[in-house]
C-alpha cells in the first residue's frame, strides 16, 4: 500500500528539503543595513544579528559571561563563609559547578581556535 500526501511545508531556508519556493517567514524590512523579520508568532521583531555585530563582539560577550559566572561563584562562596545561614549549600555547589563548566568550555573553545588558527597560518 502506497501512501501519498499533498501536504508540503513552507520552505524558509534553501537547506530545507522540498520543492516549493523559498519564502520569508513574516514581514521582512531593511532599515539602515539591519534586516528585520517580523515573526508572525511573536510581537517583537527579530534582527539579523549577522549584519549588525562582528565576531569579536560575540567573543567579548562570551568572556564577560564566563567572568560573570566566576564572580557570582566567588560572591556566593564568600557569603557562605561569612553568613552560612543565609545561603543554601546547594546554591553554592550549583554556582561553583556552573563557573567551572563555563571556564572549562571557554578554555576548550580558545584552545580549539588557537589550534585552528595555527593550522591556517602554517604554510605547507
Amino acid at each position: 500500500m502506497e501512501i501519498t500526501s499533498n501536504f508540503e511545508m513552507l520552505r524558509t531556508d534553501p537547506a530545507h528539503i522540498g520543492s516549493s519556493a523559498i519564502q520569508p517567514v513574516g514581514k521582512v524590512t531593511r532599515v539602515g543595513g539591519v534586516t528585520e523579520v517580523q515573526n508572525p508568532f511573536s510581537n517583537k521583531p527579530s534582527k539579523d544579528v549577522s549584519v549588525e555585530k562582528p565576531f569579536s563582539s560575540y567573543l567579548s560577550e562570551a568572556l564577560q559571561y564566563v567572568n560573570g559566572k566566576q564572580n557570582a561563584s566567588s560572591d556566593i562562596a564568600e557569603k557562605f563563609i561569612v553568613d552560612p545561614e543565609s545561603v543554601n549549600v546547594h546554591e553554592v555547589t550549583t554556582a561553583m559547578a556552573e563557573a567551572s563548566l563555563s571556564l572549562s568550555l571557554a578554555q576548550k573553545v580558545i584552545d580549539g581556535m588557537l589550534k585552528d588558527w595555527n593550522e591556517i597560518t602554517i604554510t605547507r
